[in-house]
């Protein structure tokens, strides 16, 4: 059993940053990968990145390649989403989600746990 819960989202303007917090707690935050995901309104879960159980792989979407970075601390239960660059079409609800499987996968029906989300809204 793992709980998730996110923070640091907000309004930002076009070219700002974010940074998204996740804070875990229930089984051992080191064994399993962490992964992030958006939902914007009326559209699917999107993948944005995951990063391994030890945070020494990291594998992004296209569309954050190079404005995002996945990094987690695993004596504090944390992952974190540093957003930089942000662009109006990255307004969404962010998921941080949990992956057992410990390989690091992309599709949101892989994941094991969720957060309930927190909001990011990137104006023009």
């Amino acid at each position: 059993q793992v709980h998730l819960e996110e923070s640091g989202g907000g309004l930002v303007q076009a070219g700002g940053s974010l940074r998204l917090s996740c804070a875990a707690s229930g089984r051992t935050f080191s064994s399993y990968c962490m992964g992030w995901f958006r939902q914007a309104p009326g559209k699917e879960r999107e993948f944005v990145g995951v990063i391994s159980r030890f945070g020494g792989a990291r594998y992004y979407a296209d569309s954050v390649k190079g404005r995002f970075t996945i990094s987690r601390d695993n004596d504090k239960n944390t992952l974190y989403l540093q957003m930089n660059s942000l662009k109006p079409e990255d307004t969404a609800v962010y998921y941080c989600a949990a992956d057992f499987s410990g390989v690091g996968r992309t599709a949101a029906q892989d994941y094991d746990y969720w957060g309930q989300g927190t909001q990011v809204t990137v104006s023009s």
